[in-house]
């Protein structure tokens, strides 16, 4: 039986009480309720009528409250029109000719949120929350990788959600291998050109921001002048390398092994002298996890030393002989005993073989180390992680001697000088010969 029953009759149950509200029985169940005394029953059921309204409008309050507590809550997506009592589109802007391209950063851990506020600063969308709606609804923005993006200026969050999803909107991006050094250096035999760090960040930092279909880029000048400044603390170059790094002969050379071997992504946008800041800045921190400012204690070698080693035996060996040839190297610094590696002379040349003629080795520079005893002033190539490492803790043995005989990388070691000349005569034929 429903409540408007209860409200209109009075009832009575099988013994004579009855049940109906303001009844004797209604009263001892449920306690006594205030009546006003002399109201018809045409009023009672009027006033009952209003409390049931007013009721009914704080239950309405309380869930339109919510609404709104859930739309806030929800980013923004729709903003509620009170004049039509529905959702409106957050701004975006309309199809039509875009603007000029602007460069936009995804930060590692980004959400489609903050990338879309970015997006707005730059001027690439109308709306963050314009942006976050068309992500959601591409499945592609979960295959974004942090970097720096090439994105029209003034398009529809769709149009700008789909170029960033696209390989090719991704800018800035450079991978320098191990082994790397700051400038070009040419293969004697083949005559090819191998590309320094300064070239590939050159072309890492082209952008066409116009659609002209001429990129700009920062030169191969720039970067070698930026690296060249006579303070290197504003390069980022740490503590630990500092005064070493102030006393090198050559300012293009100062910063060679100061770059970590690694993928980096680089702001076009910013200049050669920012852009190499983050390299060795962050290059630094990726060294002394590897725990470089402590390895001395084993090698005898101070930060730098090892980071100079390391770079020989980047040059030097294939990764399976990387700890034997760190011995070699630290063995022959305690002698003391030359090192004499070819490819301290190739580097002074900048210039690549396995071997080198009797001139270029007599040629004395401050990295040729069959003319001095020592290191070279620099490192003389970007090592990697797992040489510097093989330096801070190398292989034991005694040996003195290695020779490379083959084109496959197989070596041989010896401490006894006798044995190190039987070895080289198993160098395969014309493996050892100059192009020179």
């Amino acid at each position: 039986m429903n409540n408007r029953q209860y409200e209109d009759e009075a009832h009575t149950d099988p013994i004579g009480y009855r049940t109906g509200e303001g009844s004797e029985f209604h009263r001892a169940v449920h306690g006594a309720q205030p009546e006003q005394v002399g109201r018809s029953r045409a009023q009672t059921r009027q006033a009952r009528a209003a409390v049931s309204r007013k009721k009914r409008g704080r239950v309405l309050g309380v869930v339109l409250g919510l609404i709104v507590v859930l739309i806030v809550a929800g980013g923004g997506f729709f903003v509620f029109d009170r004049l039509s009592g529905g959702p409106v589109a957050p701004d975006d802007f309309a199809a039509g000719a875009p603007g000029d391209s602007v460069v936009v950063r995804v930060h590692p851990g980004d959400t489609a949120q903050q990338i879309g506020v970015e997006a707005v600063e730059k001027g690439v969308v109308a709306s963050a929350d314009a942006f976050m709606g068309a992500a959601v609804q591409n499945a592609d923005i979960a295959s974004v990788q942090p970097g720096y993006y090439l994105l029209p200026s003034n398009i529809p969050a769709s149009q700008a959600v789909d170029t960033l999803v696209d390989p090719s909107a991704r800018v800035g991006s450079v991978v320098i291998s191990e082994g790397r050094q700051l400038h070009d250096a040419r293969d004697v035999n083949t005559d090819a050109v191998k590309k320094g760090i300064y070239t590939l960040l050159s072309e890492a930092s082209c952008i066409d921001t116009t659609g002209s279909g001429t990129p700009t880029c920062i030169s191969y000048e720039d970067f070698n002048a930026a690296g060249a400044v006579d303070d290197p603390s504003a390069l980022g170059v740490p503590d630990w390398a500092s005064d070493r790094v102030r006393g090198v002969p050559d300012r293009d050379r100062q910063l060679e092994g100061l770059i970590a071997a690694g993928s980096w992504d680089i702001d076009p946008t910013a200049s050669a002298g920012d852009i190499l800041r983050q390299l060795v800045s962050e290059s630094a921190q990726t060294y002394e996890d590897t725990g470089i400012l402590t390895a001395g204690a084993d090698s005898g070698l101070d930060p730098y030393e090892t980071l100079v080693a390391a770079s020989l035996v980047e040059r030097e060996s294939l990764p399976a002989d990387f700890s034997k040839v760190a011995r070699v190297i630290v063995n022959r610094l305690a002698e003391p005993q030359k090192l004499e590696f070819d490819s301290t002379v190739n580097y002074s040349l900048d210039t690549t073989e396995v071997a080198t003629t009797d001139a270029d080795r007599a040629t004395v520079t401050p990295w040729n180390t069959y003319a001095m005893e020592g290191l070279p002033a620099t490192p003389i190539a970007s090592p990697s992680v797992a040489a510097v490492e093989a330096v801070e803790a190398p292989a034991d043995g005694d040996w003195l001697y290695f020779v490379t005989i083959n084109q496959a990388g197989e070596t041989l070691f010896t401490r006894n000088y006798d044995e190190h000349l039987a070895n080289i005569g198993k160098v395969e034929d014309g493996f050892l010969e100059s192009g020179r």
